[in-house]
C-alpha cells in the first residue's frame, strides 16, 4: 500500500477502485440500491461497465468475459440475485478460466427493498466461497483477496455486503499501482463448461473438492483474524456487526470472520473454547450460530427479535444482557412521496376514481399505494405485475376481472416485464387485460440510471434503444396505445376507460420524462444528434 494515498470512500466505491487496480476487464449489472454506485464508480475510473436488461444476462455476459481468460465482476442488489441465480448455480460446476466476482449488495432493515434475504444462503446452496467486508477498507482489499481467490480455484466468487457498508464512508489505502490487464484467449472445455448430465455429475464432485481445499485453507486465511481481549465474553461475527460489537463490548475477545463460506471450523472452536462464554452476533438469518452449531460448537446466539433490521451498538449490548424486553418504538419519519410534478399523480388519480383493482411493481410509482392514492393492490418482485394481473384476470368474477390493471415502469418491462407481455398474449384472460407502461425514461428510483428503453448506455451516450410500443405490437398485442399524461387533459382517463371497456389486450405507454432529468436529457439528445451526425459524416469503407 501507500501510507501516503488515504481515499475516503464508500463500501462501493472502495469495491470499484479495487475492481479498477486489479484490471477488472469488464462490470456488469443492473440498477439498485445499495449496489448502483459501483458499476458507476467502475465506469468513472475508466472500466468498462455496462447495466444490462437484468441482473440474470449481467452475470451471463460476466460469466462469458470469465470463460475468455478475462477478470469480470457483476453487481446487483440482494434480491437482484434471486434473478441470477440460474447463471450462479450452475457456473459453480463449470467455474472459470479468468476470474469472477459476484457483488450481492444485501438490504438489512430493507432501506430500499422488498424484503431484507439474506443472501449468505446463497453461497451454501450454490456452493461457491464467500466474502464479507465490514468497511470501506475490507471492502477494496477483500475484492482483491476475491479475484485471487476466484484465480487460484478457478471459481466464482460471492462478495457480500450490506447497505451500511455500501454507502458508509471510511479510511482506503489502495495498492500503489493497478495491475496490468490480463491476457485473454479462449480455450475450448467441453467437459468443463457443457453441463450435460455425464459433464455435470464429475463437475459437481469437482466443486465440492474445491470447497474441502478452501476450507483447509481459510483456517490460517488472514482475511479472519482474532482480536484480543478477556475470557470471560467471546464474540463471533462478520461483516459490518463486528464494528458494532467491538463498540458494544471493546473488552470482549472477538473472532471476526471475513471468509464466510466454507468456514473455518477448527479455528472457531479454538476460539469458543478459549473464552468462557461465546457469543455470535450477526444480521439477519442465524447464518453463523447454526453452521457453527451444526459443528458440534458450544455457542450462544441472539433471540429472534434480533433477526429483523439492522443492528446497532444499542442492539448488540442488549442482546450481550439477553434483554429481551420491547426496544424503544422508532420515531416516524417522513413518508416518502410522488414529487409535485410527477405524471403518475394523473396516472394514480385515474386508477383511483375507476376502482381499479391494481396489481403494481417495484419502482416509483410503487408509492402510488400511499395516500392521496392508495391505487396500489399488489407489489411482489421486479415484472410480477403483469403475472398477478393476468392471474386475478383469470379467476376474478367478470365484474371484478375486468377492473384488474397491472403497472409496471419502462426500465422494469425491460427487466422482467417483457416474458409477462408474451403470458399475456399466449394465454389471454377470456374479458382481456389491460397493461400501463410508465414510460420516464430512466430508472429513477434507484439514481436516473439508463436501460435498453433509453437508448442511452450506462455512461448516457447514445445506443441501441428498444421501443416499447413495437415491443408490444410484436408480441401480437394490437391495441397499443401511446400518450402523455398531462394536467388538464383528460387524454390518459380516456384511454384507460376505452381500454376496460373494450375487454381486449390492451397496452398504454403513458411517456413522459421524470421532471427531475428533463434537462439532463437536453444535452443527452444534444450528443445523440452529434452522435449521428459524426456517423453520417463518416467516410464510406
Amino acid at each position: 500500500m501507500d501510507d501516503g494515498n488515504r481515499l475516503l470512500l464508500s463500501g462501493d466505491e472502495a469495491i470499484a477502485l479495487a475492481g479498477w487496480h486489479a484490471g477488472v476487464a469488464l462490470g456488469a449489472g443492473y440498477p439498485g440500491t445499495p449496489s448502483t454506485e459501483i458499476l458507476e464508480n467502475f465506469s468513472r475510473l475508466g472500466g468498462r461497465a455496462q447495466w444490462s436488461p437484468n441482473e440474470k444476462v449481467a452475470l451471463e455476459v460476466a460469466i462469458g468475459a470469465a470463460f475468455g481468460g478475462a477478470r469480470a465482476m457483476a453487481a446487483m442488489k440482494h434480491v437482484g440475485l434471486n434473478v441470477a441465480s440460474d447463471p450462479l448455480f450452475t457456473v459453480a460446476y463449470t467455474g472459470v478460466t479468468g476470474a469472477l466476482v459476484i457483488v450481492s449488495a444485501d438490504d438489512p432493515g430493507m432501506h430500499s427493498s422488498q424484503n431484507e434475504q439474506d443472501n449468505r444462503r446463497y453461497a451454501v446452496a450454490a456452493g461457491v466461497p464467500m466474502l464479507e467486508p465490514s468497511d470501506s477498507q475490507e471492502a477494496y482489499d477483500f475484492m482483491r483477496a476475491a479475484i485471487e481467490i476466484s484465480e487460484r480455484w478457478k471459481t466464482p466468487v460471492l462478495l457480500r455486503a450490506t447497505t451500511r457498508v455500501c454507502h458508509s464512508s471510511t479510511v482506503v489505502q489502495p495498492r500503489a499501482q493497478r495491475d496490468p490487464p490480463k491476457a485473454t484467449n479462449f480455450v475450448r472445455d467441453l467437459k468443463g463448461r457443457v453441463m450435460v448430465p455425464g459433464h455435470a455429475r464429475p463437475a459437481h464432485r469437482r466443486l465440492r473438492q474445491k470447497l474441502s481445499e478452501m476450507a483447509a485453507w481459510n483456517e490460517e486465511c488472514a482475511l479472519n483474524r482474532v482480536v484480543p481481549g478477556g475470557k470471560s465474553l467471546g464474540i463471533i461475527t462478520s461483516g459490518i456487526s463486528f464494528m458494532h460489537a467491538r463498540e458494544a463490548a471493546p473488552e470482549a475477545g472477538v473472532l471476526k470472520l471475513g471468509f464466510t463460506h466454507p468456514l473455518p471450523m477448527r479455528k472457531i472452536a479454538a476460539f469458543a473454547a478459549s473464552v468462557e462464554r461465546c457469543v455470535v452476533i450477526e444480521e439477519g438469518d442465524p447464518y453463523l450460530l447454526e453452521a457453527i452449531r451444526a459443528a458440534g460448537i458450544s455457542v450462544s446466539g441472539q433471540p429472534e427479535m434480533y433477526r429483523f433490521g439492522e443492528l446497532d451498538v444499542a442492539r448488540v449490548r442488549r442482546i450481550l444482557r439477553g434483554d429481551t424486553s420491547p426496544e424503544p418504538a422508532t420515531p416516524p419519519g417522513k413518508p416518502p412521496q410522488l414529487c409535485e410534478a410527477c405524471s403518475y399523480r394523473i396516472v394514480f388519480d385515474a386508477l383511483r376514481r375507476h376502482n381499479c383493482i391494481v396489481a403494481g411493481d417495484i419502482g416509483c410509482y410503487t408509492l402510488g399505494v400511499l395516500q392521496p392514492f392508495e391505487a396500489i393492490d399488489s407489489c411482489v418482485c421486479m415484472g410480477a405485475s403483469l403475472g398477478v394481473g393476468l392471474g386475478l384476470r383469470h379467476v376474478l368474477p367478470p365484474d371484478q376481472a375486468c377492473r384488474v390493471v397491472s403497472v409496471i415502469g419502462d426500465s422494469t418491462f425491460v427487466h422482467s416485464g417483457i416474458s409477462g407481455l408474451i403470458e399475456m398474449a399466449y394465454n389471454p384472460p377470456p374479458h382481456g387485460h389491460v397493461v400501463i407502461i410508465l414510460d420516464n425514461a430512466t430508472t429513477a428510483m434507484t439514481g436516473h440510471q439508463e436501460h435498453p428503453g433509453t437508448g442511452r448506455n450506462l455512461n448516457h451516450e447514445p445506443t441501441g434503444k428498444v421501443v416499447l410500443e413495437d415491443m408490444a405490437r410484436s408480441c401480437g398485442i394490437r391495441r397499443v396505445q401511446v400518450i402523455e399524461p398531462r394536467a388538464g387533459s383528460d387524454a390518459f382517463e380516456q384511454a384507460l376507460v376505452e381500454a376496460l371497456k373494450s375487454r381486449e389486450l390492451a397496452v398504454i405507454i403513458a411517456r413522459r420524462p421524470c421532471v427531475l432529468i428533463v434537462r439532463e436529457l437536453k444535452e443527452y439528445e444534444k450528443r445523440r444528434q452529434c452522435h449521428e451526425s459524426e456517423e453520417l459524416c463518416a467516410p464510406a469503407v
